[in-house]
């Protein structure tokens, strides 16, 4: 990770590298725990799905799916043969949020019966997607419901990652707060559950929302890795999510150097010119 001076004192570079010291164990700590945390949740997907799908077979109230708006469910990893069913309820669109071992249902099956299929992978327990794809899920869900298609969104059983994009959709589109968003969930889904950085997200995600669509371009700015990036998020770049700062700079534009020879030899012109026309003017009336 690259970390640009804002000055050329050495406390700026000093403490530069006292930042890349502490960025590096920072990140080598949050890697341990996503391998951790990934070692644990391949061993216990099969034995935890195994269970999910017992308890629905047993309880009724434990269903596979509940609906939690008019064109958007919230449930668990499907089965091929769910397929045809979720396109009899309506189903346009579906959200998987979960890792490559986790999925189930091929994105070619999906497409055969008319489904569009946005994949998200997201680590299981202890992470959340990134801001930049809960917005990509968010609006995935939105253009779905404005053509009366309805969104499918899941994980591994309906409770944490799902439930993060359900409840930022519900924010940005439904105007719910967060507090509010998780109660109505509950009262359709009662056994959601989020991990501390999952709530954190949903808590979060209207404020970046609001900052992306007024930040500057990104070209010419530097990236800024925050402290809370590295307590669960998930995205593309290994669990950390990235935010823009404009750069800083005491450099004086080259263009700025250029013009003072150019306006100097333009004022010495101008002034040449005016004395020839006046010196003319003079032998004409003589």
């Amino acid at each position: 990770m690259k970390i640009e001076d804002l000055d050329d004192s050495s406390d700026v570079k000093s403490n530069q590298q006292i930042v890349d010291y502490n960025y590096s164990r920072q990140i080598v700590t949050v890697d341990a725990k996503r391998a951790l945390v990934g070692a644990g949740a391949r061993i216990l997907f099969y034995p935890t799905l195994l269970y999910n799908v017992c308890r629905n077979k047993i309880q009724s109230e434990f269903r596979w799916w509940d609906e939690i708006d008019q064109f958007l469910l919230l449930g668990a990893v499907p089965f091929p043969k769910d397929v045809p069913r979720l396109k009899q309820l309506g189903v346009g669109g579906v959200i998987t949020l979960n890792e490559p071992y986790e999925t189930l249902v091929p994105t070619s099956l999906y497409r055969a019966h008319g489904i569009d299929h946005l994949v998200i992978p997201t680590r299981d327990y202890l992470f959340a997607p990134s801001f930049v794809d809960i917005g990509q899920a968010v609006n995935f869900i939105h253009r779905n419901a404005t053509s009366c298609r309805t969104t499918y969104v899941h994980c591994k059983a309906g409770r944490g990652r799902s439930t993060t994009i359900v409840l930022c959709y519900l924010v940005e589109y439904k105007h719910m707060t967060p507090a509010s968003a998780l109660e109505y969930v509950r009262s359709r889904r009662p056994r959601v559950l989020l991990a501390p950085s999952q709530w954190k997200a949903v808590q979060e995600y209207k404020h970046w929302r609001l900052a992306s669509t007024a930040a500057p371009s990104p070209s010419g700015d530097a990236v800024l890795i925050t402290k809370a990036d590295l307590e669960g998020y998930n995205s593309p770049s290994q669990g950390k999510e990235i935010a823009l700062v404009q750069r800083v700079t005491k450099a004086r534009p080259m263009i700025a150097k250029l013009s003072l020879p150019f306006c100097i030899f333009k004022s010495f012109g101008c002034r040449y010119t005016n004395q020839y026309e006046v010196n003319r003017g003079t032998r004409l009336l003589n």
